[in-house]
Formats: C-alpha cells, sequence, structure tokens
C-alpha cells in the first residue's frame, strides 16, 4: 500500500485531475535536491524531471499534431517549443500553486527567474509521476488538461518569437550559412541553482551570448541576440 496522503498533496491531486495510487510517488516529485540534502537520506526529484522533460516532448507533440493536422513541421516544432519553454511550464506550475507544495532547502526559496525554472522543474517532476503511477492515459490525460486551453488559444506568431533558435536556423539557413553551435561558456552559481553562460557560434565565431537558469534559456536569449545583429544587417544591406 502507498503512504497515505497529506491534506495538501489531495489539494493538488484534484487540481492535476490524478489521484495517486502510490502518493510517495507525488511527494517525491515534489522534493527538490536542495530539500534532500538538508534531510540526509531523502530521494529527490531530479530522475523524475529528467523522465518528465522527455514525456513533456512528446505528449506535447503528439497533442499538437492531433490539434493541428495540417500544419507543417516548422510550425509544429515553433509551437511545441513554445508550450514546454521554461516561461510556459513556469506559467502552468502557477496556475497549479505548485509552488505551495514544492519541498525546497533554505538556499532554493527565491524569487524572480530562479523561481521560475524551480517551478518549471517541479511540473516536469509531476508530470513523470502522473505517467509512472498511471500509465500512458493518465500521463496524455494530465497533458490534455493542462495545456489543452493553452493550445485552443495559441498565438503562432508568439510562439514564432519566443522559439528564435528555430528562427536564427531558419534565417542562416536562408543566406546559405551553416545552422549555429552553442557552447557552455560558463556555470556559475551553487549546484541547485546554476547560471549558465552560452556562447552562439557561426562559422567558428562567437557572435552572440546568453545567460540564463537553464542551458535551453540561455540559448534562447543568446538566439535573439543573433537573430536581432542579423535582421539589422539585412536591414542596412536595403539601403
Amino acid at each position: 500500500m502507498g503512504a497515505d496522503r497529506k491534506p495538501d498533496e489531495a489539494a493538488l491531486e484534484e487540481r492535476l485531475g490524478h489521484r495517486f495510487r502510490e502518493p510517495e510517488l507525488l511527494a517525491r516529485a515534489l522534493t527538490h535536491s536542495s530539500w534532500a540534502h538538508e534531510h540526509g537520506s531523502a530521494a529527490d526529484n531530479e530522475p523524475l524531471e529528467f523522465l518528465g522533460d522527455a514525456l513533456l516532448g512528446f505528449l506535447v507533440a503528439e497533442a499538437l499534431c492531433a490539434r493541428f493536422p495540417d500544419a507543417d513541421e516548422g510550425t509544429l516544432s515553433k509551437m511545441k517549443a513554445y508550450l514546454v519553454s521554461r516561461g510556459s511550464l513556469a506559467r502552468v506550475a502557477h496556475d497549479l500553486d505548485l509552488g505551495a507544495h514544492l519541498r525546497l532547502g533554505r538556499a532554493s526559496r527565491v524569487e524572480g527567474r530562479a523561481r521560475d525554472t524551480l517551478l518549471a522543474d517541479g511540473l516536469e517532476a509531476v508530470v513523470a509521476a502522473v505517467h509512472l503511477d498511471g500509465g500512458d492515459a493518465a500521463g496524455r490525460a494530465l497533458v490534455t488538461r493542462l495545456f489543452g486551453p493553452r493550445m485552443e488559444g495559441l498565438d503562432r506568431a508568439e510562439a514564432e518569437r519566443q522559439d528564435a533558435k528555430t528562427a536564427l536556423q531558419e534565417a542562416l539557413q536562408a543566406a546559405g550559412r551553416p545552422a549555429p553551435h552553442y557552447r557552455v561558456g560558463a556555470t556559475e552559481g551553487p549546484a541547485h541553482r546554476p547560471t549558465f553562460q552560452v556562447d552562439l557560434l557561426v562559422e567558428g565565431t562567437v557572435v552572440a551570448k546568453g545567460e540564463g537558469g537553464s542551458k535551453k534559456e540561455a540559448e534562447q536569449k543568446a538566439a535573439r541576440k543573433a537573430l536581432l545583429l542579423i535582421r539589422r544587417a539585412a536591414s542596412r544591406g536595403k539601403r
């Protein structure tokens, strides 16, 4: 038998639309490594976060294909990247009030960008926990519940703006240039709350840099800067 659920976890289950057969899975999904470190042998949610990241990518892609059967690959890729971005996941987690349930160590009780990263990571772990507890059907139902309304109201232009990496690659390809390369230049801060610095290289030359609470965020910021440079150069060339 699974562990008895706490009242606050039962409230979260109701918002998720899934009652856990093994409540300890949900408890682990809510346990950040900083809290686990402070409490000795407690298991943290990092393996679930890893699994949830992969699951979300697949399940959101599957749902987009079903909802937009006539969309081309490029459009679907941009919409998917937008929906599973750090900012998008953090907003979903905020709507679930997931932050109130996360077990965080003292050093991880933060605000701003770092807080959004914690929320997004926690949501990925919860998605994995639901999948492991209830199987494929439960995972799909959760993604439909959380992302279905967002897909219906999805602004394709906003999705394209957010997915700067794809837009940059397409711009370079149109100009007959090779795809960009992203290189982690430095990682700063504590292990539970790192800041990544990424160099964006085109044909071996660093053209832009980005910084963020995850590699993906840093890469997107670098790509936006590179896109701006390319568009400015193109605009000057037309004069």
